[in-house]
């Protein structure tokens, strides 16, 4: 049996990547589960035959230094390329990519609801929804939206202070295919019900193509969110067509609800972590409306973790 430490991780997007990835280095177990049918959180892409939308985040930035050394790093293995001038890049071939380089080699569970978790003695289990129980772990590191961390962790009986003071904005998504619909690269109205519009076609290495994807606001998706899709896409249409100045006479279109889109209050801090239980959380929650901010906050909570396991740092 191996007397290597464990650790649980709960999401796959840019926090609990990063997280992974630098207790996987450090020569922990790690074991990822995640909900979703594949990994990346909101740094999503949709396929539909050979159409395909970043539905999710469009691009990332760095204003630090670590993010800017592993966007460099992705730039240079031709994980990431620059979109949209202003610092923006993409993933290549798709925003999923550095989430998947981050997770290369350390196995994840997807499709797998997390339903609670339960310490025992000085481990914890992972009972998934579908009754299975996985484990045990030494620490438990939790990269769900804040909501989602907090509904968890009140199902299981624990706490992590703080996690409530975090607050998130909805987001409708809308992808569209249609002849003749292409802007340069990226608008942003910021005007409802219009956030912003991205050409999914000029992105680098994507198929070319009149492929628009369509992000409603923040205010206009909260007001909107349980309306029916027909309706979203019908409004959304509608007031694209209005700032492209063109009619758009979609061969596909989708919509996408996003309840947990945008950070809109931030706990202010990298990470939650209590050394007792060996539980805590991060996520772009903790520090800002950015992957660079998931980034760093599943790094530093990886941080604490392996200070705590005696790993090093």
């Amino acid at each position: 049996m191996s007397d290597r430490r464990s650790v649980a991780i709960l999401g796959a997007g840019m926090a609990g990547a990063a997280a992974a990835c630098r207790l996987a280095e450090a020569g922990l177990s790690v074991q990822v589960f995640d909900k979703g049918r594949a990994i990346g959180g909101r740094m999503a892409t949709r396929r539909h035959g050979s159409l395909q939308f970043d539905h999710g985040a469009q691009f990332m930035r760095a204003h630090g230094p670590a993010f800017e050394a592993q966007l460099e790093d992705w730039e240079r293995r031709g994980i990431a390329a620059p979109w949209a001038g202003g610092g923006r890049h993409v993933g290549v071939p798709d925003m999923t990519a550095p989430v998947r380089d981050l997770l290369a080699g350390i196995p994840v569970a997807s499709e797998t609801t997390v339903a609670r978790i339960r310490r025992s003695g000085t481990t914890w289990q992972v009972e998934a929804a579908a009754d299975a129980i996985h484990g045990p772990f030494d620490a438990v590191a939790i990269t769900f939206p804040a909501p989602q961390v907090k509904g968890l962790l009140d199902a299981s009986g624990y706490a992590l202070p703080g996690v409530e003071r975090a607050a998130y904005a909805p987001c409708w998504s809308l992808m569209v295919a249609a002849e003749g619909a292409m802007i340069e690269a990226l608008i942003e109205p910021r005007a409802d019900p219009i956030g912003l519009i991205a050409a999914d076609g000029s992105k680098p290495n994507r198929a070319i193509g009149d492929r628009l994807t369509i992000h409603a606001t923040a205010d206009w998706s909260r007001d909107h969110l349980e309306e029916p899709k027909e309706a979203i896409i019908a409004t959304l249409l509608q007031a694209a067509e209005r700032h492209l100045g063109t009619a758009l006479r979609p061969t596909y279109v989708e919509a996408h609800r996003w309840r947990y889109a945008q950070v809109e209050r931030r706990l202010g801090m990298r990470n939650l972590y209590d050394p007792v239980l060996r539980l805590g959380a991060a996520g772009d929650w903790c520090l800002g409306a950015r992957i660079e901010a998931a980034y760093d906050s599943g790094s530093a909570l990886a941080g604490a973790i392996l200070a705590d396991l005696g790993a090093g740092a």
